[in-house]
C-alpha cells in the first residue's frame, strides 16, 4: 500500500481559506433561510424545513431513508414526523410493496411551505448575486456546483449562464 506524502502548506493553507470562506458563506446562507422560512412559516424549526425539502426533492421515504438522508436517529426522525403530521405538511402512507412499512409523503401544504420558502430564498440570494462583481459569478457557479456534487446534495435545477458571466 502506497503512502501518501503529507500535504505541503501551501494545500493545507489552501485547504484551511477555502474552509473559512465556506464557512462564512454557510453563515448568510444560514442566516437567509432563517429569514425566508420565518417570513412563511413562523412554527417550523431549519431542521423540520430541511425534512420537508428531503421528502420533496427524493419524494416519499420510508422512516430509515429520512433518518438516513437527516443524519438523525430513527426515533429523532419519527418524532419530527409526528410533529409535522400533527401540522398537516407531512403524512404517512402504506407501502404499495410492504404492507408493513409506512411511507413518509409531503403533503400539499407541505408542498406549498417548500414553494414558498424556496421561492423567498431565491429572492434573497438574486440580490446578493446581483451586489457581486459580474466577472466572479461564473466561478463562483462552477465552485459552488462542485462543492455541492461532492456533498451528495442533489441540484436544485439548472439553468445556462448568462452571457457575460
Amino acid at each position: 500500500m502506497a503512502v501518501r506524502p503529507p500535504p505541503s502548506d501551501s494545500a493545507a493553507s489552501d485547504a484551511e481559506v477555502m474552509v473559512s470562506a465556506l464557512l462564512t458563506a454557510s453563515r448568510l446562507l444560514m442566516a437567509v433561510s432563517a429569514r425566508s422560512l420565518a417570513s412563511v412559516e413562523e412554527s417550523l424549526t431549519l431542521p423540520q424545513f430541511r425534512m420537508l425539502v428531503v421528502l420533496d426533492t427524493r419524494g416519499p421515504l420510508n422512516l430509515s431513508q429520512v433518518a438516513v438522508e437527516l443524519g438523525v436517529q430513527p426515533s429523532t426522525a419519527m418524532r419530527m414526523i409526528d410533529r409535522l403530521g400533527a401540522v398537516g405538511v407531512v403524512a404517512r402512507s402504506a407501502s404499495a410493496t410492504d404492507r408493513r412499512t409506512s411511507l413518509i409523503l409531503l403533503t400539499g401544504p407541505g408542498q406549498r411551505v417548500v414553494s414558498e420558502v424556496t421561492e423567498r430564498r431565491k429572492q434573497e440570494i438574486a440580490g446578493i448575486v446581483d451586489a457581486m462583481p459580474p466577472g466572479q459569478r461564473r466561478h463562483l457557479v462552477q465552485a459552488l456546483q462542485a462543492f455541492t456534487e461532492a456533498g451528495g446534495e442533489p441540484s436544485v435545477g439548472t439553468m445556462p449562464l448568462p452571457m457575460g458571466w
